[in-house]
């Protein structure tokens, strides 16, 4: 028999402890078995692979090349098998299907809302399941199953050889403020005059940070005056409503605040896009719902700030 068909879920977790504590004696004892008893199996699992999968050093283990490539499928297999379990209990209650979007605050206030009743609209007895976090980490959720479909800003994005991915628009930056700002009476604005306020920015290394440094580089500028860093469109949203502090959006999210008077938009031109798209598993037998949900972000790019909304 093939050693992968030998092969349990159990084991699959077994592996994901040990490289989560790397620590034969900590897993034995978190997953109820013996250290021996655990040696023994991983060393039988190393000779039928024929490679070792954990490097044993004074600090425990750490997994190998080949151990990172088996943990990464065990991740990917245990996250279909609990997508799996929840299908199940849905059809039990009724619903025909499950789906999992993962979103990044950039595109969660206007394009994805539109999709998803776009989707339900298909699919009346379905559930959807909504998830907000930064790229890296729904994106690691995705490949392991956790997610059917992720969007968000794909400016930073590396292809991988497990995921698809489709840019749906660019679109530039905004630099937004509270409506009485005292900048928003003003006709056009210049980099100096934005540096004389204080700042929201998004942390160093998210895409639309990445933009506006560039821009900011483009110009000759130093970096702007930052007073709060942060990745919560929401928090950001009412502390610029409540402060004189500015900060950076982009241009669809910018418009559909603005025109429910929550803040305003200030006239000045940064020469930097970036692209918004979605990420979805390379999957020869795509679930339905997930090929209709693609469709639905698709046709949802359509609408307008506005209708988005």
């Amino acid at each position: 028999m093939i050693w992968s068909q030998r092969l349990r879920l159990r084991h699959l977790n077994l592996l994901i402890k040990l490289a989560e504590t790397g620590s034969l004696s900590d897993t034995a004892r978190q997953m109820h078995t013996t250290q021996p008893g655990l040696s023994k199996w991983l060393k039988e699992l190393e000779e039928d692979v024929g490679a070792p999968l954990f490097e044993r050093h004074s600090r425990g283990l750490r997994p190998t090349a080949q151990g990172g490539l088996l943990l990464d499928h065990a991740r990917r297999i245990l996250g279909e098998m609990q997508r799996a379990q929840g299908n199940l209990e849905a059809l039990k209650q009724g619903n025909s299907l499950v789906v999992a979007l993962g979103t990044s605050p950039a595109s969660a206030p206007t394009l994805v809302p539109a999709a998803i009743m776009g989707f339900l609209e298909r699919n009346p007895q379905a559930r959807v399941e909504l998830q907000e976090g930064t790229m890296n980490t729904l994106l690691e959720r995705l490949e392991q199953g956790q997610l059917d479909v992720v969007i968000g800003r794909l400016d930073n994005y590396e292809p991988r050889a497990t995921l698809c991915s489709e840019m749906l628009y660019r679109e530039p930056l905004r630099i937004v403020a509270r409506p009485d700002h005292p900048l928003a009476r003003r006709e056009r604005l210049e980099w100096g005059d934005l540096s004389d306020y204080d700042w929201i920015l998004w942390p160093r290394g998210t895409p639309i940070r990445s933009r506006l440094d560039g821009a900011l580089a483009n110009a000759g500028r130093k970096p702007l005056p930052c007073r709060i860093e942060s990745s919560s469109q929401v928090g950001n949203l009412w502390l610029v409503k409540h402060s004189d502090m500015l900060s950076v959006s982009s241009e669809r999210v910018a418009a559909y605040f603005a025109g429910r008077g929550l803040l305003t938009v200030l006239p000045c031109e940064i020469e930097a896009a970036g692209s918004l798209g979605m990420c979805w598993r390379d999957d020869p037998h795509q679930a339905r719902a997930t090929l209709d949900l693609l469709e639905c972000l698709r046709q949802a790019v359509n609408l307008s700030p506005q209708e988005n909304g």
